[in-house]
């Protein structure tokens, strides 16, 4: 169990799903998602907190859109932090392993809270959410074993 290689992984590998994530931007020059703002938004409408109107409430939307994008991508770190050592999976396995449970973290809440539909995504969609948390999984396993076992070679247990 080592919480500190975990938030640091998942550290990393949130730095590695935005820069994905912006690349696609580039390269595809499609827009920022909204959908992140409009999961704040919900949220905060459920919890009775007005995050404003303009471009004031808008920046909140924004800015607590992403810092709950962190929250996820660092829970899902601190959790495989926990996992006694010997219960670690294989590298690859933890790649994918790590990317599924970040995408679950992130799409599965905003789905309960009826901001997206996962079931109405084009297949474009779906790569644009899924090669991110590909990246975020595969840094945040690599990230982790070398922290946890650092005279060791990649991947080898």
């Amino acid at each position: 169990m080592n919480l500190t290689a975990g938030v640091t992984a998942a550290a990393a590998g949130i730095t590695a799903l935005d820069t994905v994530g912006y690349l696609d931007m580039v390269v595809r020059g499609r827009p920022a998602s909204d959908v992140p703002a409009e999961a704040a938004d919900e949220l905060a409408g459920r919890a009775g907190i007005d995050l404003g109107h303009g471009e004031e409430g808008d920046s909140r939307r924004t800015g607590l859109g992403a810092l709950l994008g962190y929250t996820a991508g660092l829970g899902v770190g601190v959790l495989y932090g926990l996992l006694p050592g010997g219960r670690r999976p294989a590298l690859p396995l933890a790649a994918l392993g790590l990317s599924l449970a970040a995408m679950a973290a992130s799409d599965i809440p905003l789905a309960a809270a009826g901001v997206t539909d996962p079931r109405r995504w084009d297949a474009a969609s779906w790569v644009s959410d899924l090669l991110p948390h590909l990246a975020y999984g595969l840094t945040t396993a690599v990230v982790y074993d070398r922290l946890t076992r650092p005279g060791r070679r990649w991947g080898r247990r």
